[in-house]
């Protein structure tokens, strides 16, 4: 199982300001080991993040995001109290969600 990411989620007026970290090795599939072999692709493709339950923002990702992914993304009609969540699946089938209240 993967580390918790780390989710900051503030509200500034309507808008809330949210900031993932997300601990992932992300191995590109090209890239080769002590013995000369190649290590084999292991990275984040599908994310979603949502707002008290509704997807706000849906990303398809590929090998070329680097290693430990940052997202940060701005939702309107947020307020202090509600729930953002994030969930992430690899192209190995690991999954990893976490949720954050924003303040």
């Amino acid at each position: 199982m993967a580390d918790p990411m780390k989710i900051r989620a503030a509200v500034r007026g309507d808008v809330v300001d949210v900031r993932v970290l997300m601990a992932h090795e992300m191995e590109t599939g090209q890239r080769k080991d002590a013995g000369g072999k190649l290590v084999p692709a292991w990275f984040i493709s599908d994310v979603v993040a949502s707002l008290n339950g509704k997807p706000v923002v849906r990303a398809a990702w590929g090998p070329a995001i680097s290693k430990n992914p940052y997202l940060q993304f701005k939702v309107r009609g947020g307020k202090a109290g509600d729930r953002i969540s994030v969930s992430w699946v690899d192209n190995k089938g690991e999954k990893r969600t976490d949720e954050v209240t924003v303040g």
